[in-house]
């Protein structure tokens, strides 16, 4: 029996089960004393043996699971993170991307989010497992939700149906990202808004003209 919690291995691509069925309660437990302890000393500090422990378990029930300590913080990551990035529907292309990225901001820099988030983007240009999963659990679900507030604005007449989504999220995504691995510059809301507005002047002044057409720019929002 496959676990029920949407991103771990046994989830949707596991090797056929073995010995006795999941448990998705032993789960849930595991995840839940990962992102404790991942919260209160980091990727590095943390141990599976301390892990287990934790959750009542096994070292054994959790390498049939996880087989290496990061993928295991990137499950515990993806669990809690994917529930505080919903999508935005404000009406407009501009709302979205503001109400999306502030999200965004909010969710890695309140808690210990942002310091597991760097220490997982680290671990992974090292490790060709974890960075494959990172790729397949965060980084295409996150961009395939956010590409749906760039298909409403081309619905909508925003932006031209010629702009290449990809390039967007990169730099919708890259400036963000960059100042939280870096770190020498604050993640403000006057940031914030900066990074929506070159986007979507870049936009206007770019494909919004290659037909002939001018696109109007939204209304700024707060």
């Amino acid at each position: 029996m496959s676990s029920d919690i949407p991103g771990t291995p046994g989830h949707s691509d596991g090797a056929p089960g073995r010995g006795r069925p999941r448990s998705s309660e032993a789960d849930r437990a595991i995840l839940a004393a990962a992102i404790g302890l991942l919260g209160e000393r980091g990727l590095a500090a943390m141990s599976i043996e301390e892990v287990a422990a934790r959750a009542g378990v096994g070292k054994a029930t959790i390498y049939r699971r996880w087989p290496s300590k990061g993928l295991l913080a990137l499950d515990a990551f993806v669990v809690s993170f994917r529930a505080e990035q919903p999508l935005p529907d404000t009406g407009t292309l501009r709302g979205d991307l503001l109400a999306a990225l502030r999200t965004w901001v909010h969710a890695v820099t309140s808690g210990s989010a942002g310091r597991l988030l760097a220490s997982l983007i680290g671990e992974a240009q090292h490790d060709p497992e974890l960075h494959g999963a990172w790729r397949d659990r965060v980084l295409q679900p996150l961009r395939a939700q956010h590409r749906i507030m760039l298909e409403r604005g081309v619905a909508r007449g925003e932006i031209p149906a010629t702009v290449d989504f990809d390039v967007v999220l990169d730099l919708f995504f890259g400036a963000a990202q960059h100042r939280l691995l870096l770190g020498h510059l604050p993640m403000t809301d006057a940031f914030i808004e900066s990074i929506v507005d070159v986007i979507l002047t870049g936009i206007e002044v770019g494909p919004g003209f290659r037909d002939g057409r001018e696109f109007d720019r939204p209304a700024r929002q707060s």
